[in-house]
């Protein structure tokens, strides 16, 4: 790899020739402040607040993408360097209105975070206030015009990662702003809900629909009995909210803080991914011996089936008919766990805890009611889960480990992996191969699904069968392969999409920041918590077996497809 030397403030550095001069600054350990610039997205430039000096260059330069060359000399600390970016921080203050204590990001604001770092304590302009109303019309994510700064972070990241473009740029000049189409509602666009602009915005300008208060009232109200359920990757990022380091398992802990929040019962989503894997293997089998429609799509991701629901429509007929492990959860809640405690399922109130805001949306389909009663009556994103136990003085760190509560708390190591992109496929695969074949599957990690590449493709043989498999994570990935099902290229039995980049992991409910190095020690984590299980297929489940005798019968059952499959819709771009 072809290398330049260059010197940053007196140090010398060695780094690759296409380094910007902020990653070799990086490497001298200079701290550059910013805030347009995201490791996930190329730099666009636009806050201003990295500029340094190179010597020979008549103007300032910025950072995060002027590019190295030979022998360059940088100055980060210059005084025209220290006012240019003062200057630029006053302006963006003064465009930003001062409710810190009331903002969702007070503690975390990266706004704050950079005038603090370059000691901003007046600003020389007045304010005024930036166009646009407050837009709350989605179940999802809360847009708030009148803190955003302009970093352009969830423009770039609806439109390049996620493929979706519900946020652009209106306007031009000083009255530049970011809007959706046609100064619509989120709730009116083809907004899917993903909540991955919430997790790129480095300040309070969106956000998710909270249900903390939901929550609480449920708790304080003595005629109900309030369960919770906390979803594969929330294990492996909460932690982050409590100072621990990223791609921490808490699973122990996660159920000891949410019990003194006051829930009645702790249970797992994965006893429900287990539950899925169930009902979509055998849903997969049936396609393949009867000549379903293939390739069968995955339903476990919201916020990936709000986009085919929007984009493309005709390959409905490709995605599972199964709930995801959520709302499998919730209908369990208040049909079959009622009737193993003899409670009334209106006094029952579902909680979930999920890495993702599509699942609030998800939650409130008129679909997702089957029981008779609403699956899941609140959502909490991983961030709300901490906020709750913060508000109540809990530290996570110092919590004992406990246990989840039976039986609907009992799961395995296919279950966990649904956190991590490629983890339903393996989870699927591992029950699929036994079930064909009818022999034990030795080396239950199936590697060559996992990874976080965009695509990933996979041949697995199961038996006589050779089983061709896709994985794909971030929206943009799955327009690629449903390109290629229009076109009539892809010749694959089975596809799991994830909406988020890096599957649940990355999902738009978990901690921020999220980066790329982040999602790779989550995933780990996730890895190691399979590992660590003593049962590692859904099939072997207790709990799982025992629901299919004692309710539900068997895979696919009448009560089954009841209870835990459901429809989608067709929807258009722009709703009426």
């Amino acid at each position: 790899m072809d290398t330049v030397n260059l010197t940053i403030d007196g140090r010398k550095v060695t780094v690759p020739a296409d380094a910007t001069v902020l990653e070799a600054a990086e490497k001298a350990l200079i701290n550059i402040p910013r805030l347009c610039y995201h490791p996930d997205l190329p730099p666009i430039s636009a806050c201003r607040l990295c500029v340094v000096e190179i010597k020979g260059d008549r103007l300032l330069r910025t950072a995060c993408s002027w590019k190295v060359a030979e022998g360059m000399e940088v100055i980060t600390n210059s005084k025209v360097v220290r006012e240019s970016r003062k200057i630029a921080m006053e302006l963006l203050l003064s465009r930003h209105p001062m409710r810190c204590t009331e903002c969702v990001r007070n503690g975390s604001c990266e706004l704050r975070a950079v005038a603090d770092q370059l000691g901003i304590r007046e600003i020389s302009f007045e304010y005024r206030e930036r166009k646009g109303e407050l837009d709350t019309s989605s179940p999802s994510v809360v847009r708030d015009p009148s803190k955003c700064i302009l970093c352009r972070r969830c423009v770039q990241t609806c439109t390049m990662v996620q493929s979706v473009s519900a946020l652009g740029m209106e306007s031009r000049g000083y009255d530049v702003w970011v809007d959706t189409p046609f100064g619509k509602g989120l709730s009116e666009v083809a907004c899917v809900a993903c909540g991955q602009c919430i997790d790129r915005c480095p300040v309070g300008a969106l956000y998710e629909n909270s249900h903390i208060q939901r929550v609480w009232d449920a708790l304080d109200n003595p005629d109900l009995h309030v369960v919770v359920q906390t979803a594969p990757a929330v294990r492996v990022a909460i932690g982050e909210e409590f100072g621990m380091p990223a791609g921490s398992l808490v699973t122990d802990k996660l159920v000891a803080g949410l019990r003194r929040l006051g829930f009645d019962k702790v249970f797992d989503t994965d006893f429900t991914a287990d539950l899925t894997i169930m009902e979509e293997g055998y849903e997969l089998l049936n396609r393949l011996k009867n000549g379903g429609t293939l390739p069968l799509l995955t339903s476990c991701s919201p916020g990936w089936i709000n986009f085919i629901e929007h984009f493309y429509p005709e390959l409905l007929p490709h995605v599972s008919s199964c709930k995801s492990p959520q709302q499998m959860f919730g209908a369990l809640a208040k049909t079959y766990y009622a009737q193993k405690i003899g409670a009334d399922p209106k006094n029952i109130f579902s909680v979930s805890v999920m890495p993702c805001t599509a699942k609030k949306y998800e939650s409130d389909r008129a679909e997702m009611s089957s029981s008779g009663f609403k699956d899941v009556d609140a959502v909490l994103t991983t961030r709300e889960a901490a906020t709750m136990m913060k508000q109540i003085g809990i530290h996570l760190p110092d919590l004992p480990d406990e246990e989840y509560d039976a039986p609907l708390g009992i799961s395995t190591g296919a279950a966990v992996i649904f956190g991590n992109t490629g983890g339903v496929m393996e989870a699927a695969l591992r029950t699929v191969y036994e079930v064909v074949t009818g022999k034990t599957l030795e080396e239950v990690e199936i590697k060559a699904v996992r990874g976080l590449e965009g695509v990933r493709e996979a041949e697995v043989q199961v038996g006589d069968l050779t089983v061709r498999a896709a994985v794909a994570n971030g929206l943009a990935n799955a327009r690629q392969l449903m390109k290629k099902i229009v076109a009539g290229e892809a010749h694959y039995h089975f596809i799991e999409i994830m909406a988020c980049p890096g599957g649940c992991i990355g999902g738009g409910g978990q901690p921020v920041p999220t980066s790329m190095e982040i999602r790779k020690k989550r995933a780990a984590a996730i890895y190691r918590a399979d590992q660590a299980k003593t049962i590692r297929k859904s099939h072997e489940n207790p709990a799982v077996q025992q629901l299919y005798k004692e309710f539900l019968g068997e895979p696919n059952s009448h009560k089954a497809h009841e209870l835990l499959h459901t429809h989608y819709i067709k929807k258009t771009v722009y709703q009426e």
